[in-house]
Parts: C-alpha cells; structure tokens; sequence
C-alpha cells in the first residue's frame, strides 16, 4: 500500500492485488519521524488510472480475435497488475505520538517513505482489561471488541437502526453488562422484549433471576394515591389527560382537603368531587378524569402493592426493573411513563438513590415532547443516565443527538434517516453514510466515548437469554401445525 493523497480530512491510499483491507479497517501510516498517523478505510474504489479505460475496451477487442497473444516483455501482467488496484478512501482519526494519541493535528508522513500497516482494533481499544470490561462482539476479522461498560456512565445514548437489524439485542447486552458490574437499571419495555433477561434461552431461571424484577402495569404493578403525591398526580392529569388549570387548581383544593383528614382513597375521591361546591363544567370535568383513572386498573386502595421505591432500593447494588408496557393502552402508557419518571427525579433529587441507568426503546411513543429535554439536561444531573433505542432516528431531536455520548447505529438504507444521523453526530457524515449502508443484519457502527472515539464496525455477540419480542410468522405456525 503506497500514500497518494490528502484532501480535507480524506486520505487517500493505493492498494495493490493481494493486499487485504476491509471497508472499516484501520491503518497506520509510519515514517522516520516516529509518528503514525491513524487512518480509517470508509471505502474501497478501484484506481482511476489514465487510459484504463482505452485498455478495457482494447482487451474486449482482443478477446474477439481468435487467435495466441505474444507477449514477449512480459507486459499483459503488469497492466493487468494495475488495472486491479483499488484506492483506498480513508478519514484520519488520530495522530499516534510515541504512544500518545493525538485526534488534531496538521501533520503528514512523508509520501515517498511512508508505510502503511494494518491496524487492529484492539491495538485502538487497548485497555487496563479491569473488571469493567465487558464483551461486545467481534470485528469483521473475528477479533473480540470489549468496551469499559464506565464508559456509560454519566452519559447519554443512542441506539438506532431500521426494524430487525439487531437494536434491541445490544440494548438487552449493555444492560446485563451494568446489572452485572452492580448498577441499577429500568427499562421502558414497550414490547416486552428485556422481560425474559431473567431466563436463558431454553426458559429457565438464569443467573440474573433475583437481579431482574420485571413490572407489568395493572397486574403486579399498581399505585396507591398516597404513593402519588400532588405533584405527580398533577402531572399526570395535567399532561396526560389534559385537565384545564382551573379543574387542576380545584383537584389540588379536594387532594389537600383528604390528605389532611387522612382519608386518600379512590372511592373518597370520588366521594369529595361529587360533594364538592364548585362550577358544573369544573365537577364534569374532574369525573371525567377520574373515572378514566379509576378504570385503568393501575390505581388501587390496597395496601400490599407493589411500591417502586422498594424495589429500586433492591437494585442499588445492581439489577434492573423492567416496566413492562406491551398490552399496555396509550393513555395507561403515558400515565405510567409519567409517574415513573418522576418518582425517579423525587428519588434523585432527596438523595434516596445515588444514580439510575434508564433505557427508554421507542421513546417518541411514550414520552411527551417536553420531557425529552428533561431527561438529557436535568435528570443527567441528577443521576439518571439515559439510552434511547429507536427505529426512527428522525423523531430524536438533532439537539439531543449533538449531545449523545456513544452512539449504535445499525444499517440505514434511506439517504433521509442517515442524513438526519450524520448532521447531528460527532463523527464525520461520510463515514456514517458510507459504512452504515452497508451494514448487514447484527452489525452496527459504534461511535463515541465506548470505542475512545475511534468508530468500529462490531458484530453483536449471541446471548443466553429467551428471545422476546420476536415477530409471530404466519406461514412458520401454520406450517409446524400441519
């Protein structure tokens, strides 16, 4: 491989036949300076050699003509030597300076006694292999990737790719990984796709049975009002089930006036508002909100329910809730989504939790619009870390995307979805257009902070855990029935 040229932040390379290199490969760049610049092959394209063309269609020609080629100086094997070049198209990710790794600077190798070497990924990702570490996947030259799960810690990201391309299954790796490395975890299970991480694949108990509790709303999950307070029921009336501020300020007025006399229940609830002395339209519109509350089946006046406070004392030492949403109607979804984010904030807040991983999939159908910002900025601070899963990169804010910290992109064949990704990330737009195209099924193009900056083509690794949220074939049943 010889160095041809720079353009912008574009190396480009000539490669000969025989020379192995893959489209996400690394290669180093060595001269007498003893720096190495660090470069990354986004794609291949064959060399555009001047009169290649005329050569083509000469050889075309030629094979029409019956009869022996003379070739007497040996030539035909040198063109056709050449005529097989590829050029390299790579982006420079860093500078190597005796060991320190340096991601700006202005300085090229020389082109005449440059070398260009292969470099593995595990030489970028070399690391003190502490505990932390945890196991990826496999690059395309069947080398491990392991990743410091630390890395997540105190950050926000993304996981996106199109239906079926493996989004969930690294999702369901990287929380295993922090359960296993003693962090706390909750999920927002919109499918039920994490509630067999509790049981490996053949269906029974695994490891991580006493870790993962999972949550269904309505049957082993239900809320109590005094596990409510105002500002979370207000919440929920207000943003969930659209309730007039004057209704909201009268609701306020009937929630004290039970709570002081320690009488807040459904069926007193109930009572207070039919007896209470307001305006008509205000009382309609308060039963109205109540009933739907009432019928949700997540309210209840039993006190042996389950209290998500317990239960996320339980984690602190590692484990994970999953609230599982699947059968869950939207307004019962958002009504749950609303009490558990702020439960999780009232926890962070008073102290009564160090800190929390939250990982919302298909958070664009549950989430409000202004939680979105919340969740990024001010329970970030609080202690609430973040992963979004998503099959539609366009409904995360390219706000949120500029502040993601290690992103998982998986393929994208619409030039809409990656443009959307490529303007928002850290990392340049050719890459990702380039390399996620061509992604195959449960591969995906790992960016940020989890790869030290250095974007890598993984192959997600298998995990022992039964399959959810796997999509129910027609023709499959009917033809194992038959």
């Amino acid at each position: 491989m010889r160095l041809f040229r720079k353009e912008g932040a574009t190396i480009q390379i000539i490669s000969f036949p025989g020379e192995d290199v893959e489209k996400g490969d690394y290669l180093k760049i060595t001269d007498s300076t003893g720096k190495n610049l660090i470069v990354q092959v986004i794609d291949i394209e064959y060399a555009n050699i001047p009169g290649i063309l005329e050569e083509l269609l000469r050889n075309h020609n030629n094979s029409l003509v019956q009869g022996e080629d003379v070739d007497p100086f040996e030539v035909a094997n040198h063109i056709a030597f050449i005529q097989d070049a590829h050029l390299l198209i790579c982006k420079i990710r860093a500078i190597d300076v005796q060991g320190e790794l340096v991601h700006a600077s202005s300085w090229l190798p020389s082109r005449t006694k440059a070398r260009v070497k292969r470099l593995t990924v595990d030489q970028l990702l070399a690391s003190d292999k502490n505990s932390f570490m945890t196991h990826l996947g496999a690059t395309t030259r069947r080398k491990d990737i392991h990743i410091d799960v630390r890395a997540l810690d105190g950050a926000l990201n993304i996981i996106t790719g199109k239906k079926g391309t493996g989004k969930s299954h690294v999702s369901k790796l990287l929380v295993l990984s922090l359960v296993s490395n003693g962090a706390p975890v909750v999920v927002l299970d919109l499918n039920g796709e994490y509630t067999g991480l509790n049981r490996d694949a053949s269906g029974k108990p695994n490891s991580y049975q006493d870790k993962i509790l999972v949550l269904t709303p309505g049957k082993n999950f239900k809320l109590t009002l005094n596990q409510l307070n105002i500002r979370v029921m207000l919440s929920i009336l207000v943003n969930t089930l659209h309730l007039p501020g004057t209704s909201a300020r009268e609701f306020k007025r009937i929630w004290h006036y039970l709570n002081e006399r320690n009488a807040l229940t459904l069926t007193n609830l109930g009572e207070a508002i039919r007896d209470w002395k307001c305006n008509q339209h205000v009382r309609d519109a308060l039963f109205s909100r109540y009933y739907t509350l009432l019928h949700s089946g997540l309210l209840t006046d039993q006190a042996a329910c389950t209290s998500l406070e317990s239960e996320l004392a339980k984690i602190q030492h590692g484990g994970g809730v999953i609230i599982n949403l699947r059968d869950t109607s939207l307004t019962n979804r958002y009504i749950v989504v609303e009490y558990v984010l702020a439960k999780l904030i009232e926890l962070l807040t008073k102290r009564r939790l160090r800190s929390i991983f939250l990982f919302a999939e298909e958070a664009h159908l549950y989430l409000r619009e202004t939680y979105w910002n919340d969740i990024v900025t001010r329970m970030r601070h609080f202690g609430a870390f973040t992963t979004f899963v998503t099959n539609q990169p366009d409904t995360i804010r390219e706000s949120i995307y500029r502040q993601a910290d290690s992103l998982f992109l998986f393929n994208f064949t619409s030039s809409h979805d990656l443009e959307t990704i490529s303007r928002a990330s850290k990392i340049d737009s050719e890459t990702i257009k380039s390399v996620a195209r061509d992604l195959p099924p449960h591969h995906c193009l790992v960016l940020g902070n989890v790869v030290n900056d250095f974007p890598v083509v993984a192959k997600i690794r298998e995990l022992d855990v039964l399959a959810m949220g796997e999509t129910r074939l027609f023709f499959s049943e009917s033809q194992g029935s038959s």
